[in-house]
């Protein structure tokens, strides 16, 4: 039996499939890791740590001179993905008689559409993207929280930016970031953990989802989803490609990958509602549906993600432009083809 080989035939296996078990038991078996101890240290709440330890290795593949890229990439997929959810948002509360498309208020589509899924982002920049594709990650993490959400809905002023949480955020970065450029043995040491510890905190991910929620929500939460996946993923895209035409990037190498994979909706986002209740009345009566419906769209988006991301790369090598080569004066670059070969002729049969 080769468990890994049949889970990397998957695209995006080593995210999906134990994002998906963690998920099937919180939505069936909830009680299951609540026991304490180890184990639910390790498999129910275990994310945030073993991710922290992720963006410091990941951190420590950045070198200096791939520092510009990074902040071009993560400002333009950041700004995409805002714009689209606004757009939207402001076209159903302004445009669309009674300010609501099939129930689903500004509100809902706002706080779901510009919330991205972090450690999904940085699963599916590792398994299809490059270093400065993974780097974005300090900068996507501005959307975190429900600060831009406020600003949109008028309430600019009465919240704090979360500077503290972003600046959580970076520190790991940064410290592996310095490890890395002072001693290239360092980062050499360090790289193989940016895939070993990918299913140990997708797992923990996936026991944050119930798949109740998509009943509970309706078809409006799984089309808040589907609109959040093609939309926001299509204007972080649109963003990333007008970078590239921009900068006059030879078409060999316009990798779209960072953006696909910033088409999800967090799940800290389902908090959203609430928070900008609690801070203008006026969205009281219609914030509990509103959690509903995104939380909808965290687990639609969950699954779809992925898949976006993955038809984005196979449509991106089909025509020639590998994630890995979008910086070819990068001694350490390689080939997805050249990696899986070697990996392929070390496995025991």
């Amino acid at each position: 039996m080769n468990i890994l080989k049949t889970v990397n035939r998957i695209p995006g296996g080593l995210m999906i499939v134990p994002l998906l078990l963690g998920a099937t038991i919180n939505s069936f078996f909830p009680q299951v890791l609540e026991i304490g101890g180890f184990t639910q240290a390790a498999f129910k709440d275990g994310a945030s740590a073993i991710i922290g330890i992720f963006l410091l290795i990941m951190g420590s593949q950045l070198t200096v001179k791939s520092t510009g890229p990074v902040v071009q990439k993560g400002f333009a997929i950041l700004l995409g993905k805002l714009v689209a959810g606004v757009a939207v948002g402001l076209v159903v509360g302004f445009l669309i008689p009674g300010g609501v498309l099939w129930s689903l208020t500004p509100l809902a589509i706002i706080a779901a559409m510009i919330n991205s899924n972090g450690g999904l982002f940085a699963a599916l920049t590792k398994e299809f993207g490059n270093k400065t594709d993974r780097g974005t990650f300090p900068i996507i993490a501005l959307n975190d929280g429900p600060f831009f959400t406020l600003v949109v809905l008028g309430a600019a002023g009465l919240a704090d930016v979360p500077f503290v949480a972003l600046i959580s955020v970076i520190i790991p970065i940064l410290i592996g970031f310095i490890l890395g450029n002072l001693d290239p043995r360092i980062r050499e040491f360090l790289r193989p953990g940016e895939s070993v510890l990918i299913p140990f905190f997708a797992f923990p991910l996936g026991t944050g989802i119930d798949f109740g929620d998509i009943i509970a929500a309706g078809p409006p939460g799984v089309l808040l989803g589907i609109m959040t996946v093609a939309l926001s993923g299509g204007g972080a895209m649109l963003f990333l490609h007008l970078i590239h035409v921009v900068k006059r990037t030879p078409r060999e190498r316009r990798n779209l990958i960072s953006g696909a994979a910033e088409s999800s909706t967090a799940g800290n986002a389902v908090a959203t509602p609430a928070v900008v209740a609690s801070i203008d009345p006026a969205y009281s009566e219609i914030a509990g549906i509103a959690t509903t419906q995104v939380a909808g769209a965290v687990v639609t988006t969950a699954i779809l993600t992925p898949v976006l991301t993955t038809l984005i790369y196979k449509w991106q090598m089909k025509r020639g432009i590998d994630p890995q080569l979008e910086h070819p004066g990068d001694a350490s670059t390689q080939t997805h083809s050249d990696a899986r070969a070697r990996a392929e002729s070390t496995d025991p049969q």
